[in-house]
Order: structure tokens, then C-alpha cells, then sequence
């Protein structure tokens, strides 16, 4: 369903383009599932996302969702492949490289592929729950789920453990996988970015 195959984004700055950031992503996903991706601010998880759905250009690299190279399709019609949900609700801009009538039109009437950037839980009016059934229901429905939380309670934790299938830890650029949470424990580096919250690991 989803194959992101040696995607690389670096960002430069000054004339002689020094680089000063970089992501570097390859995996697979075969079957509807729920993603959990956690990583600190800056260190590339909504860059991932927008490559994923098209709103920002690789600087090498492919996404194919569904076998369709979602970078060749035409910039109105990516949305109906890959959704990006953002905390912000922001419309991000990016560049247009070729005229939209040299690309392709999009596969997928609807989207199967979903985004949601740290979205919003709060343990009122039950709205855990309804996002919980939310996140569910699209992976019936045969999608896939990314869901990207940046854990600062220990119900968060929790709320990941229950929902997710696999896991992607972004540590300075890159993707780590894990299959659990406790999978990801076995890194120094990921305890340490869960902090004081490390004890509370499902």
C-alpha cells in the first residue's frame, strides 16, 4: 500500500548550500494498519508526512502508494491518495515543478492513506474514544493510519500502545522501526526523549 523507497530531503542554507538538515526514510507497508511515529520537535516527522502526500519535494528518492509515484501525480488530485491532517489545520505551500498536465491523474477516488500530525487528546466529553473508534474504523475500511504524538502524559503511552501496530521512532533524520513500545525502550535514545515518562513504558 505504501512503499517509501530511499527518500532522502536535505535542506541547505547560503550559497555555497551548506546542508543543515536531513531525513532519510525507507519502509514498506503491505496492509491496512495503525502507525504510531514519535520523535522530538525538528526532527523530521512532518517533513515525512508532507513527502508522503506530495506537498514537499524529495531530494532523492520515491513514495509509492499503492504502486503510483505520488510526486508524479497531479498537485490537485494528491489529496485523494495520502491526507495530511495538521495540528494547525495550515495549508502548506510548496513548489510546482512541472505543469500539472504532464503528470498523472490520481488512481484513488478517495484517500487510503492518512496523516494525522499530533493530533489533539483530552480526556473530556470522550473524545479520546471517538478518535480512538476514528483511527479503527479507517484501518476496516482498509487504510493506513499514521498517527504522530509527541507523548507528554502517561495515557498517552498508553493510548498508543493500544491502538498501534507498529511504530517508527525519528531520531536526528532517521527512522528507526519497532514493532512495540517496549521494542523502542531497548534504545537509549528513545528513553531518553520520553524522559521522566520512560517508567511509565506499557
Amino acid at each position: 500500500m505504501l512503499r517509501v523507497e530511499g527518500l532522502t530531503k536535505v535542506y541547505t542554507r547560503g550559497l555555497r548550500r551548506a546542508p543543515t538538515f536531513s531525513l532519510t526514510a525507507d519502509f514498506t507497508i503491505t496492509e491496512p494498519s495503525i502507525v504510531g511515529l514519535l520523535g522530538p520537535n525538528g526532527s523530521g516527522k512532518t517533513t515525512l508526512f508532507e513527502l508522503i502526500t506530495g506537498s514537499n519535494r524529495p531530494t532523492s528518492g520515491r513514495v509509492l502508494c499503492d504502486g503510483q509515484d505520488i510526486h508524479r501525480v497531479r498537485y490537485r488530485e494528491r489529496s485523494r491518495i495520502a491526507m495530511h491532517y495538521h495540528q494547525s489545520y495550515q495549508v502548506r505551500a510548496f513548489r510546482r515543478g512541472l505543469p500539472a498536465l504532464l503528470l498523472e491523474r490520481a488512481r484513488s477516488p478517495a484517500p487510503f492513506i492518512h496523516l494525522f500530525d499530533e493530533p489533539q487528546f483530552n480526556l473530556q466529553d470522550g473524545y479520546i474514544g471517538f478518535m480512538s473508534d476514528f483511527f479503527r474504523r479507517l484501518r476496516r475500511e482498509g487504510k493506513v493510519v499514521f498517527v504522530c504524538l509527541h507523548p507528554n502524559e502517561p495515557y498517552h503511552l498508553e493510548l498508543l500502545a493500544e491502538l498501534c501496530e507498529r511504530f517508527f521512532f525519528v531520531h536526528q533524520g532517521r527512522l528507526l522501526p519497532g514493532e512495540s513500545l517496549a521494542e523502542l525502550s531497548a534504545m537509549p535514545a528513545f528513553r531518553d526523549y520520553l524522559g521522566k515518562l520512560a517508567p511509565n513504558l506499557p
